[in-house]
């Protein structure tokens, strides 16, 4: 199989209340919808890296990646470009919740819980079944 020709990391995190942190973002000519923190990885990064970045930059909380959940694999415009999508469990490390300012694609960052996510639109409606499983651990 030949290299994706887009990677990225998403993160994943679950605070005390039992609840994920979520980022509500508004694509061109979309309507909004809520998912995870995800980028695309940047040169010289890992996926680890490219997930605390971007968690960074988009919620203003630090994290530190912990293990592998999960990787989404697909294509896009009728398969001319691969993609994955490395889910990582993040621990926070620091920093403060602040929706980013001058990012006129994120709308809202807020920590849902498990019956605020089942009413959720998200992005990608098959992530319930994973935050399911680490919420009702």
């Amino acid at each position: 199989m030949e290299m994706a020709n887009w990677r990225g990391a998403a993160g994943v995190c679950v605070n005390e209340q039992n609840e994920i942190l979520m980022v509500l973002q508004k694509a061109p000519e979309e309507d909004s919808n809520w998912s995870i923190p995800a980028s695309g990885i940047e040169a010289g990064e890992t996926l680890e890296q490219c997930c605390e970045r971007e968690f960074r930059e988009v919620t203003g909380v630090t994290v530190k990646a912990l293990n592998e959940l999960k990787v989404r694999g697909g294509t896009y415009e009728n398969s001319a470009v691969s993609f994955e999508l490395h889910y990582f469990q993040v621990a926070v490390t620091g920093g403060e919740l602040v929706v980013p300012e001058g990012d006129f694609l994120i709308e809202d960052v807020a920590w849902k819980s498990l019956e605020q996510l089942q009413e959720l639109k998200l992005a990608y409606p098959d992530d319930l079944e994973l935050f399911q499983s680490l919420l009702s651990r």
